[in-house]
Formats: C-alpha cells, structure tokens, sequence
C-alpha cells in the first residue's frame, strides 16, 4: 500500500468504507439469489422437500436475514447511484461526500419503515 506524509494513502474516508460496503453488500445479495434458486428448485424436485424447507425459514433467526437482505439491497442500490453520479457526472467527485450522507439518509428513510414493520410481524408471530 502507497504511503502519505503521515500514514497509509487510504485513511478510511467516506469513499473507502462505501467501497468495501457496496462489494460486501453485493456478495451477500450473490448469496441469497444462489440460494433462492437452489431452494426454488426443490418445487421441481419434491413438492415435500420444498414445504418443508419453507417451513423451516418461519423463525426469527431468518426474519433478521430477511431484514439484513433488505438492508443489503436498499444500500447496494442507493450506492450504485452515487456511483454512477460519481463516475459519470464531472463534479461528482467533488460531491461525494455529501452524496454518501444522502445515501446514508436515504437508506434511514427507506429500511427504517420496512425493519419496523417487518420485526415487528417476524417477532410477534
């Protein structure tokens, strides 16, 4: 790694963390489509098998999934946005600061409705 005057070249700023975030977010996202067609394709295979496994995903262990799932797709897209306006808007990187708190407000605005809603049926069902 390069180094600065005083430290490493990558000192943890709002860039960095939503890089690692946005890779984080879309290997988890990769995951889950792998593993939905895999247990979507049990239908094909024994109905039975299928149930079972569906009924097996009704605890509060998956629910938290269910919720760090959305939260992984909520972030992932926002954050593609601010990609884009980064890579392909001239003064985007000027602005990504403050287009990463609009992310962070707007991911606040989007999952905090769906996570209360969503825990709320998850933990009382």
């Amino acid at each position: 790694m390069a180094q600065a005057a005083n430290g490493t070249l990558y000192r943890g700023r709002e860039g960095m963390w939503t890089w690692v975030a946005h890779r984080i977010s879309g290997v988890l996202i990769f995951l889950f489509l792998f593993a939905h067609v895999l247990d979507t394709a049990l239908v094909r295979v024994s109905p039975d098998a299928y149930n079972e496994v569906m009924s097996a995903y009704k605890n509060p262990v998956v629910g938290l999934a269910e919720a760090g799932l959305v939260a992984a797709v909520i972030f992932h897209a926002l954050n593609g946005l601010r990609i884009i306006a980064v890579d392909f808007w001239a003064k985007g990187p000027r602005y990504q600061r403050q287009m990463f708190w609009a992310v962070v407000v707007g991911f606040v605005v989007l999952f905090a409705p769906f996570a209360i809603r969503h825990l709320t049926v998850v933990f009382t069902h």
